[in-house]
């Protein structure tokens, strides 16, 4: 078992680690740059995750390692990156409005102590004023004083105002980075992380209540020989479709994301095998059904076909091991042939 880069980078191993990065982006001809460091360490520390297969792949299938595929890597396996820096900027942008506002704020109150000294100033004047002329002079000070004041506060109002405004769209700005960093670019469906936090959640969950849950594990058949045959375009085309499938059959409570390269996952809250094997069986069959085409040319493609693995969580199961089942369901299917669906449960029923 590999263990996870973070532990890695502090043992005694991260001298060993970084050396063996540097030396494999050189063999294959990638610069050392921050990012691509970052990506291959996360690859080469852990190459069983969804980065470390996608880089496999890619290195197998001897694709271009450019700054546009970095980037998207980056996107995809390390968001972050992105949202820490967005909460950082965020940060800087409340602690500005807030210093504005307190400023604002000690303008008005010394202005208001200013004003609260002209009327005990006018209301002493006042009892010694001995003609109509004295009157009016100290009614035209408390005028003036008054209106300065109006002033002075119509002009907090508009600055607490606006910096409401701001934070208003801060937070909906945050918002939008957090969907963002948890969603796959590609297919809109949720991201590996997402996929991770809503999977430990439920699994959470299911052992405090006791509720069932399913977890299902979908990978598309050859999909290396779609983007050997056609390109990366169209194996995207493909992707995209396989996944507007499974996005239907995985609306709220259940959780549809896309684990990694071809690989899929649809989580089952409350629901039991029954139902779930019902729901895969509908997945497989609705994508099996459609002749694909290549949109830039308008050749035929073919059929394509997943195949699926699913497991319901036992009594004391993690996320993790509940993974591992539904993973070894989903090679039973491939090594049954392809385009079906296997359980876990019969395949422990058979062992």
């Amino acid at each position: 078992m590999t263990l996870p880069v973070e532990t890695t980078l502090r043992s005694p191993e991260a001298y060993g680690l970084s050396r063996r990065v540097i030396d494999e982006m050189e063999t294959a001809g990638v610069w050392p740059t921050p990012l691509n460091f970052e990506l291959w360490l996360h690859y080469l520390g852990d190459p069983e995750s969804a980065l470390g297969r996608e880089m496999q792949r890619m290195l197998g299938a001897r694709e271009p390692f450019t700054e546009a595929v970095a980037d998207m890597l980056a996107a995809e396996y390390l968001p972050r990156g992105r949202l820490t820096e967005e909460i950082r900027d965020a940060g800087r942008v409340l602690d500005r409005e807030l210093s504005s506002v307190a400023d604002a704020i000690s303008r008005a109150h010394k202005s208001q102590s200013a004003y609260g000294q002209t009327l005990d100033k006018a209301a002493t004047s006042i009892e010694t004023a001995g003609d109509g002329a004295a009157l009016k002079t100290i009614v035209g000070g408390l005028t003036t004083a008054t209106r300065r004041i109006q002033r002075e506060n119509e002009t907090l109002e508009k600055k607490l105002d606006a910096s409401t405004r701001e934070v208003a769209r801060l937070r909906e700005h945050l918002e939008q980075v957090r969907r963002d960093a948890m969603t796959d670019a590609l297919t809109n469906l949720a991201n590996r992380k997402a996929f991770d936090e809503h999977l430990i959640a439920a699994c959470e969950q299911a052992e405090t209540t006791g509720e069932p849950l399913v977890l299902a594990v979908l990978d598309v058949d050859h999909f290396k020989r779609f983007n050997d045959t056609w390109g990366h375009q169209t194996g995207d085309q493909v992707l995209r479709y396989v996944a507007s499938v499974i996005g239907r059959f995985g609306q709220a409570p259940r959780v549809a994301a896309r684990y990694g390269g071809e690989e899929f996952a649809l989580i089952f809250p409350r629901e039991d095998a029954r139902q779930v094997a019902i729901a895969l069986e509908a997945i497989r069959k609705e994508i099996a059904s459609r002749s694909l085409r290549r949109r830039s040319t308008n050749d035929e493609l073919g059929a394509v076909t997943i195949s699926a693995g699913f497991a319901v969580r036992q009594p004391g199961d993690t996320h993790t091991s509940l993974l591992e089942r539904a993973d070894s369901a989903l090679y039973a299917s491939k090594r049954a042939g392809r385009n079906r669906v296997t359980s876990a449960e019969a395949l422990e029923q058979a062992a």
